[in-house]
């Protein structure tokens, strides 16, 4: 029998959320271009050619280096595309809100590499970061009409990293609302805030979430690299489906602090990028110490200044890996994708063998109760730090009642009001249920069967291939790999490997605790070895008879 995620997870582990009806139209406003700066249309930019079309990090800096590129320049290329796809159609809804400040921020990176100051390997590189991050000067909503004039007055830990790096903050990116801790209804890529996000690679199949709008962004390259945050499938499931490579850290490798939280055992954020390459530079860039974080105190130590010495083409010659057979057998393309991707393996000179997880589903039920406890307790922490208009859960809902035509065009917060139930985070319940489901999922889960046969790494698939947008009945999950990596707390790294019927599948990593470096030399090997990404080619799959209006993007 197959493995399905059961109910609980699927409503709980911040994989989804609709495409209800589209919150009120706002006028896009991008900010101009300096005078004598060369725009993107100037160089024959338009929604259907791009001049930096799958461009990554190391070929940018190198550009720029030279003096053939400024990163005024470059930021200016995407703005403008985000304009042109916005405006020009088809719409990926991805962007919720623009920097008003990125060109000034890009300005002061070009200035300093005139003077021979170059801060690292993001240097003036684009990046959007996903709308439950604090970046100022822009609203941080998660999605919710509640907080979207909500402005946090500092960075969130991880933004403050990438600005000492150098790069340059592009804009907001649509999520599945509240991360998809809302309600156990919800479909994938939707807010209030920020209406549907589609999936570029079919406009009609579902985003994934709850890292929607940076998933469909970075796939049709709208940045360089992007931001996603993950409590449980909600970086690798939209990496997966937009033929991404997408890292779920160690929890406590990135600081959680200044990001909307869901749960302080699962929560956090990654990189999403065209590249294994560029995602190991984003993960450096926002890995580090914050005191602000107990988390992050405890991966004191495992932050790493640069991974470009795990980028090994032959990082899986000599490797042990486990395939995790009960986690396939849901869709025939998946499997046949899988075999491929394992001949692959044992090609680049690692040993495959079956693995098997012992404790395989029993953690889920415990994972749901430790989400609704630390949920409300974390949501209301942030609410009051961050001086939000609204300040509790049940604040909260009351606001979703009172708008509810806007907030619950489809969908409830039967989630939302089952936390509000539960009681402080000392209540015998939560400690036993949190015990039960890092045991179950760590030590017991991924540790044994990695430990059983001395193994690198565990493998498996992803994600099943994208489904149909559907708001009326929600999301049509059928099957996916990363769970006991997302509640064990341990790392996760999805790589393209395939695709059905244009559709792209990717094989996930998972490794022990702080086992990023390793798991890194994996991956990067076996993209490599099978340079399975491919672009797509959205503006030739538009059906727009099942899609509805967007609405514009908004700035500040």
């Amino acid at each position: 029998m197959p493995h399905r995620p059961p109910f609980a997870l699927l409503l709980a582990c911040t994989l989804l959320a609709a495409c209800g009806r589209q919150p009120q139209a706002t006028t896009l406003a991008v900010p101009s271009a300096a005078a004598g700066q060369p725009t993107a249309r100037d160089n024959g930019t338009t929604p259907g050619s791009f001049a930096f079309e799958e461009a990554d990090i190391a070929d940018l800096q190198a550009r720029m280096g030279s003096g053939e590129l400024s990163s005024h320049a470059l930021t200016r290329a995407y703005l403008d595309r985000i304009a042109a796809i916005d405006d020009a159609g088809p719409t990926l809804n991805a962007v919720i809100e623009l920097n008003p400040r990125a060109l000034d921020e890009a300005d002061a990176r070009d200035a300093e590499r005139k003077a021979g100051q170059v801060r690292g390997a993001l240097h003036g590189i684009p990046v959007l970061l996903k709308d439950n991050i604090d970046a100022t000067p822009m609203a941080n909503s998660a999605g919710s009409l509640a907080l979207a004039d909500h402005h946090p007055k500092t960075d969130a830990f991880l933004v403050r990293r990438l600005r000492e790096a150098g790069a340059v903050i592009l804009g907001k990116t649509n999520l599945s609302e509240w991360a998809n801790i809302r309600s156990s209804r919800s479909t994938s890529g939707w807010s209030a805030r920020g209406g549907q996000t589609r999936n570029p690679y079919a406009l009609d199949r579902s985003p994934c979430g709850s890292s929607a709008g940076t998933g469909s962004a970075i796939a049709a390259n709208l940045a360089v690299v992007g931001i996603g945050t993950e409590t449980d499938g909600s970086i690798i499931c939209p990496s997966a489906v937009a033929a991404l490579v997408g890292i779920k850290p160690t929890v406590g490798l990135v600081s959680r602090d200044g990001i909307i939280p869901i749960s302080q055992s699962q929560d956090t954020a990654g990189p999403m990028a065209r590249s294994v390459a560029d995602a190991a530079a984003l993960l450096a860039a926002i890995s580090g110490r914050d005191d602000a974080d107990a988390a992050a105190q405890a991966g004191t130590g495992h932050a790493i200044a640069d991974y470009a010495p795990h980028l090994k083409a032959d990082g899986l010659a000599g490797a042990r890996i486990g395939v995790v057979r009960e986690l396939m057998g849901y869709h025939p393309d998946v499997d046949a994708a899988m075999a491929r991707a394992i001949d692959a393996i044992k090609a680049a000179g690692a040993t495959v063998v079956d693995a098997r997880i012992p404790t395989l589903g029993q953690w889920n039920g415990a994972e749901f109760e430790v989400f609704q406890y630390e949920f409300k307790a974390g949501v209301e922490a942030y609410l009051r730090k961050s001086e939000a208009p609204i300040r509790t859960l049940a604040g909260l809902i009351e606001f979703n009642r009172r708008h509810a035509p806007r907030e619950m065009p489809y969908f409830d917060q039967d989630i939302f009001e089952q936390a509000q139930a539960k009681g402080p985070l000392t209540e015998p319940a939560y400690i036993a249920a949190r015990a039960k489901a890092r045991r179950l999922a760590g030590p017991e889960g991924i540790d044994a069967a990695l430990a059983a046969q001395d193994l690198d790494a565990l493998v498996a698939p992803s994600m099943s291939p994208a489904w149909l947008t559907d708001p009326i009945n929600g999301d049509h999950f059928t099957g996916a790999g990363y769970g006991v990596a997302a509640v064990a707390g341990t790392p996760s790294i999805t790589v393209p490997m395939g695709d059905s019927h244009g559709l792209p599948l990717g094989i996930v990593f998972m490794g022990p605790a702080w086992s990023e470096p390793r798991l890194l030399e994996l991956a990067y090997a076996f993209e490599q070895k099978t340079r399975a990404r491919k672009p797509p080619q959205f503006l030739q799959s538009v059906t727009p008879e099942i899609m509805v209006p967007a609405p514009k993007l908004v700035t500040n």
